[in-house]
């Protein structure tokens, strides 16, 4: 059994299959990238992982425990972490305050609980930021802080949804390396992300969406090749990229 198993989910808001019948696992220590265009329903699928939203059917089962029906604090306590693709930091807070609000689930003492989050941005290469208000963070900065904050809840998977947008090629390649080094902390990444050649360059396998369904899954050498993902997606993609 993997890490984590998605099995056979699905969720319709309305007339709208926003995701049909998508099965995948999670190996321990493996990055996993998932592609498509938008409205594939990718950050459907992750809300369903965490437990934002409920399925309406199949199951989520993290390391052996059936999770489909438990609470999304339950989830975050078990080991599932997220960031947003949309990067929200508590304003009118340090950086080290953003980070310690996660950690303080586990650790209850403040002092304790900075003593950890400085502890972790040190550990991440982003210390020197502890002080900072979060105003004054270019939005890069910003994205490293929004992932050491879904490190600070102790995550054995972490998904990480579109973490490069809005970065500048230069920004995405400083980005890239930290993304491994997370990994390295020994936590396993499922990563959503439309920068194709950046996702593939650190994910071990991708996985397809299109219209709420898999398209395709496997090695980034053989499912870039696929003709329904070039129809679907990379064709535009790719030309869009230059």
């Amino acid at each position: 059994m993997s890490l984590l198993d998605v099995e056979n989910v699905s969720k319709r808001f309305g007339g709208v299959q926003a995701v049909d019948d998508v099965s995948l696992h999670l190996e321990d220590g493996e990055i996993l990238g998932i592609i498509g265009p938008n409205g594939a329903g990718k950050t459907s699928l992750f809300n369903l992982i965490t437990g934002t939203i409920r399925t309406d059917t199949g199951k989520i089962v993290l390391d052996g425990t059936d999770i489909t029906t438990t609470s999304p604090t339950k989830r975050a306590r078990a080991g599932i972490g997220r960031t947003f693709q949309v990067v929200r930091p508590f304003s009118r807070m340090t950086v080290a305050e953003n980070v310690m609000v996660p950690v303080l689930v586990h650790t209850p003492k403040v002092k304790e609980a900075r003593a950890k989050a400085v502890a972790l941005l040190d550990e991440l290469g982003i210390g020197p930021l502890a002080d900072m208000d979060v105003s004054q963070l270019t939005l890069v900065q910003r994205k490293r802080v929004e992932v050491a904050r879904a490190l600070a809840t102790e995550p054995r998977v972490l998904l990480l949804d579109e973490v490069l947008a809005g970065l500048n090629s230069r920004e995405v390649l400083d980005v890239l390396p930290f993304i491994t080094e997370v990994r390295e902390r020994g936590v396993s990444i499922i990563m959503i992300e439309h920068l194709v050649k950046a996702l593939t360059s650190v994910s071990d396998r991708i996985i397809v969406l299109d219209r709420g369904a898999l398209l395709a899954q496997g090695r980034s050498e053989d499912v870039l090749k696929d003709p329904a993902v070039i129809t679907a997606y990379l064709g535009e993609d790719e030309h869009a990229e230059g």
